[in-house]
C-alpha cells in the first residue's frame, strides 16, 4: 500500500499528459545524418545520473560537450541542420523543438498553421538538451544558465556556398531546454510591394525627411523585421548616408550600397539596446535602427536621439497605432510622462501597425494600419488626447493614413480574405462591422 501510495503521489506530481499531441504516422527519415547523431547523443545521456536535475543537469550536459571532440559536436548540428532543411521543403517560416511542450517532435509553422512532423521520430528530453546545447558556445551557454532565455542568431551553408540566417531563441520548458528558430528571408521585399502612399514613402526615405521617429510595429510573427528591412534597403540604394542597425538578434544582413551600414548585435557587438543607440550618436550616422523599444530606457533613449535631429526606426509589440502612442508614454516612469508625450509628438513620423491575415489561397496577406504625425494628431499627443487619433486615422486617407479596419475592408472586398477573418483580425470589432454594413447597403 505504501509503493502504492508513493506512486499515485508521483504521478500527481508529474506534469499531466498532453493527449491532443498526435503525430500522424508517416515514414521515418532514415537520413546518416541522423543516425551518427542518434549514436552520439546515447553516448551523452548515458552519462547523465538519474538523480540530478534542473539546472545542474544542464550544466552536466553542457560540460560532457566542452570535452567532445569537434568532430561529434559537428555530426549534432548537423541534426540541427538537417531539421531546418526541411523548413525549405515546406514553406515553414519557423521550428520548434525541446522542451515538455513539443512531446519529442520537431514542429514546423506553415503558414500561419504550427504542427508536428513525425518523420523525424520522437526524442527524448536529453536528446533535445543536448542538440540544442551543440549550436551555442562557451559564453552563450553560460548566459542562458544565468538568464533562462538566450537569443542568438544560427547560420546555415548550403551547397554553392550560399547560406541561410536563423533568429534563434532557447530558453526552459519545465527544466527542459525548447528551442524556436525563425528563417530570415535571404532577399528583401521591395518598398514597392508594400503597397505604400506616396506620403508615408517620403517620410520613410532620408532623402525627404532627415530626422523623426518611424515605428513598425506588430505581435510576434506580424512581419515587423520584415517590412524594416524593405525600408533600410530602399534607403541603402537610393541615399549617400551611414546606417547603424542595432538588433537582437541581426537577422537580415545588408550590403552596404550608397549607404554604409553597421550591423550591431546585442550581446555580441554591444550591450544592450540602450548602449548602442548612445554609441551610435559618436558614428556619425544618418539613421539609426533600434531593434525593439523593449524598455523605458531603450524608449528614453530613442526619443532623445530623434531629438537630436537623427531619423529613428524601431518597433513595439502593439496592434494598432493607437495602442503604440500610449504604450510609449505608459512603459516611462510618471515623472517623465509629461516630458515624454511632448517629446514624443515632435519626433514621431510615423506609425505602420500590421498584421499578417490567412488569405483565401491559403497563404497570408499583409493587413495594416498607418499614422503620420499630422499637426492634429500631434496636437491630440500633446493634449492628452489620443482617443482622438483613430477618427483621424479614418479620416486622413488623402495623407495616406488609414485604419486597420478599412484596410481589413479593402483585402475583403478584394476578395483576398474571408468575411470570418476580417472581422477576427479587427482591432475594433464594432467599426468593422460598420464598414461592412455600410458596404452591404451600397451593393443593395
Amino acid at each position: 500500500m505504501a509503493v502504492q501510495a508513493q506512486d499515485q503521489k508521483a504521478q500527481a506530481a508529474a506534469p499531466p499528459k498532453n493527449p491532443s499531441v498526435q503525430a500522424p504516422a508517416a515514414p521515418l527519415d532514415h537520413s546518416p545524418v541522423l543516425a551518427e547523431a542518434r549514436k552520439i547523443l546515447n553516448d551523452s545521456t548515458a552519462q547523465l545520473p538519474k538523480t540530478v536535475l534542473g539546472l545542474e543537469r544542464q550544466m552536466m550536459i553542457g560540460d560532457i560537450l566542452g570535452r567532445m571532440d569537434e568532430g561529434q559536436k559537428e555530426k549534432l548540428r548537423n541534426t540541427i541542420n538537417h531539421f531546418l532543411g526541411r523548413m525549405f521543403a515546406n514553406s515553414a517560416s519557423d521550428i520548434d523543438m525541446g522542451g515538455y511542450g513539443s512531446q519529442g517532435y520537431v514542429w514546423y509553422r506553415v503558414f500561419g498553421n504550427k504542427k508536428p512532423d513525425p518523420t523525424f521520430g520522437k526524442y527524448s528530453p536529453d536528446d533535445m538538451n543536448v542538440l540544442i546545447q551543440s549550436v551555442i558556445g562557451d559564453r552563450q551557454r553560460s548566459f542562458l544558465y544565468e538568464n533562462r532565455n538566450l537569443d542568438f542568431s544560427h547560420m546555415l551553408f548550403q551547397e554553392g556556398g550560399e547560406f541561410r540566417r536563423f533568429r534563434a531563441d532557447a530558453y526552459f520548458d519545465l527544466d527542459q531546454l525548447a528551442l524556436n528558430m525563425r528563417a530570415i528571408n535571404n532577399s528583401v521585399r521591395s518598398i514597392k510591394g508594400l503597397d505604400l502612399h506616396a506620403n508615408v514613402l517620403k517620410v520613410l526615405s532620408l532623402a525627404h525627411t532627415k530626422e523623426g521617429l518611424c515605428l513598425v510595429t506588430g505581435i510576434t510573427g506580424s512581419g515587423k523585421s520584415s517590412t524594416l528591412d524593405s525600408i533600410i534597403d530602399a534607403n541603402n540604394h537610393s541615399v549617400d548616408g551611414h546606417i547603424v542597425i542595432i538588433a537582437s538578434p541581426i537577422e537580415y544582413v545588408h550590403k552596404s550600397d550608397r549607404c554604409i551600414i553597421r550591423h550591431r548585435e546585442v550581446g555580441r557587438d554591444v550591450l544592450s539596446f540602450k548602449e548602442g543607440a548612445i554609441q551610435a550618436l559618436r558614428q556619425d550616422p544618418d539613421i539609426i535602427m533600434i531593434g525593439e523599444l523593449r524598455d523605458p530606457e531603450t524608449i528614453l533613449t530613442a526619443l532623445e536621439i530623434t531629438d537630436s535631429g537623427h531619423k529613428v526606426f524601431s518597433t513595439l509589440h502593439t496592434a494598432s497605432a493607437v495602442e503604440s502612442i500610449d504604450r510609449i508614454i505608459g512603459e516611462t516612469p510618471p515623472i517623465e510622462q509629461e516630458r515624454v508625450r511632448n517629446r514624443l509628438a515632435d519626433t514621431v513620423r510615423c506609425v505602420l501597425s500590421q498584421k499578417l491575415v490567412p488569405s483565401l489561397d491559403g497563404k497570408r496577406v499583409l493587413a495594416r494600419e498607418v499614422l503620420l504625425g499630422a499637426p492634429s494628431v500631434r496636437a491630440a499627443i500633446k493634449n492628452n488626447n489620443t482617443s482622438e487619433i483613430y477618427q483621424m486615422i479614418s479620416e486622413g486617407s488623402e495623407l495616406g493614413m488609414i485604419t486597420m479596419e478599412q484596410d481589413l475592408k479593402r483585402l475583403y472586398m478584394g476578395k483576398r480574405i474571408s468575411l470570418e477573418n476580417a472581422l477576427n483580425y479587427a482591432n475594433n470589432k464594432r467599426r468593422i462591422q460598420q464598414l461592412l454594413q455600410v458596404q452591404g447597403a451600397a451593393e443593395a
